[in-house]
């Protein structure tokens, strides 16, 4: 395991009661829970049931669920009441109009009551361990703050397709080296006031960073998350915003980065990362700074000017 640091609805949860005559359920208040996980929903009935089972099914029972109905015009909030009415951890928050995915975030966590934080997606499942592994290893040292895993990446049928290794956060500089399941400390939440709400698209990877600067981060080599690949893909237009954010994140995070090595290579890496944004003046900054960067890299170097330049071409003649 490695650490790196930079420089309402719903009943009330079940758990172990603090114990004695002044525990909380001898005094008619439910203990609270270990670890708050939020699933924002917005439309996304098609898979919801099982992302829920997945969280209901921990092998750690010490959690409670807020579901933030994001405005959702489908079945969700149909299939949202049927759970909690069956299982008193789950509560149901609702955002009318509907804020994103970076604004239900900071709905759930605003509400959120265990000193542990995670978050998850309605089209994806979560391994019955993944809860008491992560939980497992913020126990063991009280010194690390965020713990994250690998994840296999599933079809619209479940079945899986690849796995996904985290790597090193102290790569993080040079992409999102997190992924999918992660739990966090609430003071991480606190102290980062939540996700940037003007990021959407990119508010996960912002989040990481913006810890990285104050935080201990462990990772656990085992594979603990099911991430289901999106049969409907982002339009252009939006997915060419997310990258464009995400270039700016970027941009804002090495201005903060005094090595000009690490500067460099991750200019480079996020110039050729992005086949709808030609990021050419972060790739041409790299290896201004580090002419050697583009050793063996010349091939991927051309085939990006060549992808960009047939792009702007066709937009042109189109």
């Amino acid at each position: 395991m490695e650490m790196v640091s930079h420089h309402i609805h719903g009943g009330a949860p079940p758990g172990p009661a603090s114990g004695g005559d002044g525990s909380a359920w001898s005094q008619g208040v439910a203990p609270l829970p270990r670890v708050s996980v939020v699933l924002p929903v917005h439309n996304g009935a098609a898979y919801l049931d099982a992302a829920i089972g997945s969280i209901l099914g921990q092998t750690f029972r010490d959690f409670e669920l807020i579901c933030v109905d994001d405005g959702s015009t489908d079945e969700t909030p149909s299939i949202l009441r049927r759970h909690a009415q069956a299982d008193g951890r789950v509560r149901i928050i609702t955002n009318r109009p509907n804020k994103g995915l970076p604004g239900a975030l900071n709905t759930g966590f605003a509400a959120a009551r265990g000193m542990l934080h995670t978050w998850t997606s309605d089209d994806n499942i979560a391994r019955p361990h993944m809860l008491a592994r992560l939980v497992a290893a913020l126990d063991a040292d009280p010194g690390v703050a965020i713990a994250y895993a690998d994840f296999s990446v599933i079809d619209a049928n479940g079945a899986v397709i690849g796995c996904h290794k985290m790597g090193p956060a102290c790569d993080l500089l040079l992409g999102n080296r997190i992924g999918a399941a992660f739990l966090y400390r609430a003071e991480v939440t606190k102290a980062l006031s939540g996700y940037d709400e003007a990021l959407f698209g990119v508010e996960d990877y912002d989040f990481w960073l913006r810890a990285s600067r104050r935080f201990y981060f462990v990772k656990l080599d085992e594979d603990l998350y099911l991430y289901r690949r999106h049969e409907a893909s982002l339009t252009g237009r939006r997915a060419l915003r997310i990258h464009r954010l995400g270039s700016q994140v970027i941009r804002r995070e090495l201005a903060r980065v005094p090595s000009r090595t690490l500067r460099a290579r991750a200019l480079v890496e996020h110039g050729l990362a992005s086949r709808l944004d030609p990021r050419l003046d972060m790739l041409v900054r790299g290896l201004i700074l580090s002419p050697g960067l583009a050793r063996g890299r010349i091939t991927a170097i051309l085939r990006h000017c060549v992808h960009h330049l047939v792009r702007a071409l066709t937009r042109r003649t189109g």
